[in-house]
């Protein structure tokens, strides 16, 4: 009996323990893991002739590690294919001023967490607010960046959740009329993809933004309920965007939630509305 007790005991004590560090980890992606800046500038051979393309994939949050490596992959294909110049880096150095300015256009390659010092993220907001652009994919439009100016202009809807219940489950992408046919070129009405339809509190469309693609959200099961989370069983409805672009003073901010592995990046109509985008910023 002595024994029986013990064990019960110790499988109590490892139940807590576990529990304990699940929300400890729920935390820490929601505020941010310890973080450091890296300061130094790098140096940069800007070559003539050539876009030029920041490719940042630094994460102090969940790292979608397989799908960030495959977005490096395919963005230094579509580079050799359109000439640009692709610089790939995982160093906030590159975020100041002078050297933002011979930027084409900036990617956050599922970036996730704080990422960026106070000046940092005054470079960057600068730099959209004058006319630059700006390319978030998937973790980059989650609630871990501790910063609301991005939240509010870049990915441009609040995040919510992703579901639990059923994590990754197929859906059906639908191409939304845009006033910009320059994003659209090559892009099939529909097609199917699996992945992880993030869940945000507001519908894009709200703040302006332009939606390019969507799913019906009823037809997904939203839940992200978890352990004592009971509050996060809602979607968003029929209407679910899942990439839109939107106007941020003179520049323009692109985002999709699409991307999740790295299964995504092997889908064709996902490289073309990137590579889509990239063209539009460059010939901007």
């Amino acid at each position: 009996m002595k024994a029986l007790k013990i064990v019960l005991w110790s499988v109590l004590a490892l139940i807590v323990l576990a529990v304990a560090g699940m929300m400890l980890f729920a935390y820490k992606v929601t505020h941010g893991f310890p973080v450091s800046y890296e300061t130094e500038v790098p140096a940069i051979s800007f070559p003539a002739g050539k876009p030029a393309v920041l490719l940042f994939s630094k994460t102090t949050g969940y790292r979608h590690d397989e799908s960030i490596e495959a977005g490096k992959a395919a963005f230094a294909d579509l580079a050799k294919k359109n000439n640009w110049f692709l610089y790939s880096s995982e160093e906030g150095g590159v975020f100041n001023a002078a050297q933002l300015a011979k930027f084409d256009v900036v990617i956050f390659n599922s970036c996730t967490g704080r990422l960026l010092n106070d000046e940092q993220q005054h470079a960057l907001e600068n730099y959209v607010k004058q006319g630059g652009t700006w390319l978030g994919i998937h973790g980059a439009g989650d609630n871990s960046h501790q910063w609301a100016w991005y939240a509010q202009n870049l990915a441009g809807a609040g995040f919510s959740h992703h579901p639990i219940e059923k994590h990754l489950q197929e859906a059906t992408v639908t191409l939304n009329p845009v006033p910009d046919s320059a994003v659209v070129p090559g892009l099939p009405q529909t097609w199917q993809q699996t992945d992880e339809w993030y869940v945000f509190f507001d519908n894009p469309r709200s703040h302006g933004a332009h939606v390019i693609w969507s799913i019906d959200g009823e037809k997904i099961n939203p839940s992200g309920n978890i352990l004592f989370v009971k509050d996060k069983n809602f979607g968003m409805g029929k209407d679910h965007p899942v990439a839109w672009y939107r106007t941020v003073d003179k520049g323009r901010a692109f985002y999709t939630s699409i991307g999740h592995d790295a299964s995504a990046w092997k889908q064709a109509p996902f490289i073309k509305l990137l590579e889509n985008e990239v063209k539009w910023a460059v010939k901007k």
